[in-house]
């Protein structure tokens, strides 16, 4: 409990941490957005003033072009123009019109000349301010990529302390996996000692029960031959321990094969996580993961086995008749077993599909591809053989619902059927567990193999030879207690008709309570028998002793007045023989009166004792009368309080059921919660390592634009 009190802790902790580090990783994300958008907006931005400088540069040199060729047609004018005036002074004397004609194309050319100047002038200008705009604009750029890269190299340095954290917490949660996985082997190697010597204290029980069924034998002969009362001439009476003890076993290897299908169910889930893909690097196929949905629902199946069945030993008590008519509980385990079967069907093509994608992987050898498909055949026989299981459970359940729905002649071949059926279980799963082994050992021969599939593999072992233990126990218990679950519970002596178990009940009932009264009213007659003799003991003594007690007083009386005659005699007579006849007809005279005056005072003390006694009586016939009113009250009272502690019992124990549901539902929301942490955390780290990706995508680009960038500055600088 410690454990799982330090574990909830723990996962506490890593819930609060983890939400701390979404809420950080939600402003790293918009942060990283952000930075993308700008990222974009400068590229844009760069495009477009890369475009314009081209577009300048091809300006340029048209310009420059055109330049070239002005300056080359001034110097055609000007040749001309120094021909024309060689021209003019030699002409001079030829007359006027000719110098005027010069001097109009002079003019003409100068004005020519003086536009294409101020053309010129007016392109170095706009060349000038638009080399100054593209420098101004490359300096905000490098400004601006330098913010860039210092916000990236933060972002980059809170990334990296965040994949540190979550590493270190990976690398503590996976020891501390590692670490339970050592303590549930070692629990489940004391677990399998503790079987053993479970088995042996059932050895050891059977000799007893044996010893103890030959004792009652025994016992009941004699009872037969001594007791004066037995109801049991007419019917045999049921084995209500037998079916208690029965009921009582059964439970115990359920729970151990309900302990055995979580186990195998979990580490198949587990294996399907790491096999062929492990799902921490890259993401498994949509078909496993599919199949590990639904193997991690396993728990909602098979727990309902053990708590329909240990209901169904509950229910199974001494005042109680055992019938396939009156166990109502076997169709709640019936149907809980129908759902179990029914999950199989559904998990069984995805885990055959699952078994054909191993044998898809790279390095699958011929002899893994081999036990793959022997491995598919067991588990579609293995389902199967849950099927006949299934069925046979719900004919057995069918009188519990219906009476008359299973003839009496048919129950022992269903029973047989499902003695057969359960060896088959158990072959079929111990072919199972051998050709995993065998699949285990050429796994480990793979250069690909890790150990964290090694583990699992072992553990899977594990589950399958639990699994196989307690199905071939089960079968075993079966077989042995076959002859009882096919004999009839209930039947007339001389007669094979099958007694009503309503009627059974009535009889058992009534035969308690007929017990109850006999032996009540035998100790009632022993008690009133002896508290009478004591009565009469106590009455005589009594009487003996008020008799005894008046003759002492008359002999007390009696020789006081002898002494006082005697006296007398003696100091008035002279003649002492004359004194003593005197005396002794004195004496005989006062014991013939004594006599009858004893007689009298004998009668006289004996009806006043009994008088005395009558009242006695009577009154503490009063005060029993009022007793036995007051006992009265005070049973019903305490019948009433009976019946609501009765109630409080029933929903005590309903309200410890409905905790038990409540811890064991706690316990699956544990592992399945830690399970969703250890799915968010590679979930977490996938996602860290496509963020690294996009960063270092965006750090190769905004290095491709600074180069960029740079080549442009130079060439422009040559230029």
């Amino acid at each position: 409990m410690a454990n799982v009190t330090d574990l909830q802790t723990k996962y506490s902790k890593l819930a609060q941490e983890y939400s701390k580090l979404r809420a950080q990783n939600q402003v790293l994300k918009k942060a990283v957005v952000d930075e993308q958008a700008s990222s974009l907006s400068l590229k844009e931005q760069l495009k477009q003033r890369d475009q314009s400088l081209r577009k300048q540069e091809q300006e340029m040199d048209s310009l420059s072009f055109r330049n070239q060729q002005l300056a080359k047609r001034v110097e055609l004018l000007q040749e001309e123009l120094a021909v024309s005036e060689a021209k003019g002074k030699k002409g001079k004397s030829k007359g006027d019109s000719p110098s005027q004609h010069g001097l109009e194309t002079q003019s003409v050319f100068d004005e020519d000349l003086q536009k294409k100047i101020e053309e010129n002038e007016r392109l170095h200008i706009q060349f000038y301010e638009a080399d100054e705009q593209h420098r101004r604009q490359e300096a905000e750029l490098k400004s601006r990529l330098q913010e860039l890269e210092k916000d990236s190299e933060q972002h980059q340095a809170v990334v990296d302390g965040l994949t540190t954290k979550y590493m270190d917490t990976i690398e503590r949660l996976q020891s501390d996996k590692a670490r339970l996985e050592v303590k549930t082997q070692t629990l489940e190697r004391e677990a399998k000692e503790c079987r053993m010597r479970t088995e042996e204290c059932q050895q050891q029980l059977r000799r007893c029960q044996s010893e103890l069924n030959r004792q009652v034998k025994q016992s009941s002969s004699v009872i037969q031959e001594k007791v004066p009362f037995n109801d049991t001439s007419e019917y045999l009476a049921p084995s209500h321990l037998k079916a208690r003890d029965v009921a009582g076993q059964a439970l115990n290897f359920i729970q151990d094969l309900v302990a055995a299908l979580l186990n195998f169910h979990s580490y198949t889930e587990q294996r399907v996580h790491i096999y062929p893909l492990d799902s921490s690097i890259e993401p498994i196929s949509p078909l496993n993961q599919k199949f590990s949905q639904y193997l991690h629902e396993n728990a909602a199946y098979v727990r309902p086995l053990e708590d329909s069945f240990l209901q169904l030993h509950q229910s199974i008590t001494e005042d109680t008749v055992t019938v396939l008519e009156t166990v109502v509980k076997l169709k709640n385990f019936a149907d809980n077993f129908s759902s179990y079967t029914h999950f199989l069907q559904k998990i069984l093509p995805y885990q055959l599909k699952s078994l054909e994608e191993e044998c898809e992987a790279p390095l699958c050898t011929a002899a893994l591809t081999a036990k793959n498909q022997e491995l598919q055949s067991d588990t579609k026989k293995v389902t199967s053989v849950f099927e006949k299981l299934q069925n046979y459970i719900n004919i057995l359940a069918l009188p519990s619902v219906r009476q008359d729905a299973l003839p009496q002649s048919s129950t022992s071949a269903v029973f047989t059927q499902l003695a057969a059926c359960l060896h088959s279980l158990h072959d079929a799963i111990k072919e199972m567990s051998k050709h995993y082994n065998q699949k285990a050992s050429l796994e480990q021969e793979l250069p690909t193999v890790t150990q964290k599939l090694s583990t699992t593999s072992e553990c899977l072992l594990g589950s399958l030879g639990s699994l196989t233990s307690s199905t071939g126990k089960i079968a075993t218990f079966f077989s042995n207690n076959l002859d009882f679950f096919t004999s009839s519970a209930y039947s007339p002596r001389g007669s094979t008709v099958t007694l009503n178990p309503l009627q059974a009940e009535s009889m058992l009932a009534n035969k308690k309570k007929a017990a109850a009264y006999i032996n009540a009213i035998k100790k009632v007659q022993q008690s009133q028998e002896k508290i009478a003799r004591l009565e009469q003991e106590k009455e005589h003594w009594l009487l003996e002793a008020q008799l005894g007690k008046v003759r002492l007083e008359k002999e007390n009386q009696r020789i006081a007045d002898l002494e006082s005659q005697l006296a007398a005699a003696l100091g008035g007579s002279p003649n002492p023989q004359a004194a003593a006849a005197s005396t002794l007809g004195v004496l005989s005279f006062f014991s013939c009166s004594s006599h009858v005056a004893d007689e009298e005072s004998r009668e006289q003390l004996i009806k006043t004792h009994y008088m005395a006694r009558v009242g006695e009586l009577t009154t503490q016939l009063q005060i029993s009368d009022s007793k036995a009113v007051h006992f009265h009250s005070e049973c019903r009272a305490l019948a009433k309080r009976l019946a609501i502690a009765e109630k409080s019992r029933e929903t005590l124990s309903e309200e410890v059921k409905l905790a038990n549901q409540n811890i064991t539902r706690l316990q699956d929301e544990l592992a399945t919660t830690k399970r969703s942490y250890e799915d968010q955390l590679s979930m977490m780290s996938d996602h860290l390592c496509s963020m690294n990706e996009t960063l270092s995508k965006q750090r190769e680009e905004i290095d491709t634009l600074k180069l960029g960038s740079k080549g442009n500055a130079k060439k422009n600088k040559g230029r």
